[in-house]
């Protein structure tokens, strides 16, 4: 499965999530999991257990610098395929140098 999710504190003094945001993305980046980071979403491969796991550390993490967290979660659930994280851009990238609009 992939999922993309933002997780980011809410409710606190400052209006930086950044560091915040980066404790997260740690606990992303150390599970071991493909995994990649944009402006706006973390995206994680796996299984459901691991990729939920995994999840859950980065909200406990923010969770432990804030009243409150916000988070936001897309999952793409496709039992048997792997490599997805990749593969789908290079679906898309494969399209684009086709020079066809679709």
């Amino acid at each position: 499965m992939l999922v993309a999710f933002s997780v980011a504190p809410a409710g606190g003094e400052s209006d930086s999530v950044s560091a915040a945001v980066a404790a997260a993305v740690r606990v992303v980046r150390e599970s071991g999991l493909p995994c990649e980071t944009n402006a706006m979403f973390t995206n994680v491969e796996g299984e459901w257990d691991e990729v939920m796991a995994v999840v859950k550390q980065a909200v406990d993490v923010v969770a432990a610098s804030a009243p409150r967290v916000s988070l936001v979660l897309k999952a793409d659930i496709r039992p048997g395929y792997t490599g997805q994280l990749t593969a789908k851009v290079a679906r898309i990238e494969a399209h684009l140098t086709e020079g066809g609009e679709g």
